[in-house]
C-alpha cells in the first residue's frame, strides 16, 4: 500500500492505495465520483477524461500513485455557485449528447481545448476532440456545443475585463 494525497475538485484526499490502482478507479470507487466513466479500458474512447493539473488526460492510463500531489478536476467540479460551466450549458442548449455516456469526458477534453484555443474553428474543434469517441451522434451538435461555450466564455471574459 502507498499513501497518496490528491486534490480533487478543490478538496484534498489522502488515502492508502494499492500501487496498481488506476486513477479512474480511485476517482469512481474510492471517492464515489461516478461522473468519470469507464468505457473501454484501453484508452481509446476518452470517457474517463479528467483534468490533471489543468491538462486533459485519460484517467484509465494512469495509476493513482502517479497522481500523488496533483490537482484534478472531474465533471462534478465544474459547477460554480450552482451555475453550469459554459460547456455543460452548451451541451444542454445545443443538444450535444444523446445517451450521455461520453459527455463528461468530452466536456473535460473540450475545456483543455478551449484553454489553448479560445476561438477554435470547426476543424480545430473536430481535431481537438478526436481523442474522445461518441457512438451515438454525428458530432455536429457536439461541435455546436463547443462553439456555444467558446462564445459564452469570450463574452464572460469581456464583461470581467470591462468591470475591472
Amino acid at each position: 500500500m502507498k499513501k497518496v494525497t490528491i486534490t480533487i475538485n478543490g478538496e484534498s484526499h489522502t488515502q492508502e492505495v494499492e500501487p496498481r490502482l488506476l486513477l479512474v478507479h480511485f476517482i469512481r470507487e474510492n471517492l464515489e465520483l461516478t461522473g468519470t466513466h469507464i468505457g473501454c479500458d484501453t484508452s481509446h474512447c476518452g470517457a474517463c477524461t479528467i483534468l490533471l493539473n489543468d491538462k486533459s488526460i485519460k484517467s484509465c492510463t494512469m495509476f493513482a500513485v502517479q497522481a500523488d500531489g496533483a490537482e484534478i478536476t472531474t465533471i462534478e467540479g465544474l459547477v460554480t455557485n450552482g451555475n453550469l460551466h459554459p460547456l455543460q450549458e452548451g451541451f444542454k442548449e445545443e443538444h450535444g449528447l444523446q445517451c450521455g455516456f461520453c459527455t463528461p469526458g468530452m466536456i473535460m477534453r473540450s475545456i483543455d481545448l478551449l484553454n489553448h484555443h479560445p476561438n477554435p474553428s470547426e476543424e480545430e474543434i473536430r481535431w481537438g476532440i478526436s481523442s474522445n469517441l461518441c457512438r451515438c451522434t454525428g458530432y455536429n451538435n457536439i461541435v455546436k456545443a463547443i462553439q456555444y461555450a467558446a462564445k459564452k466564455m469570450k463574452e464572460e471574459t469581456t464583461v470581467e475585463a470591462a468591470a475591472n
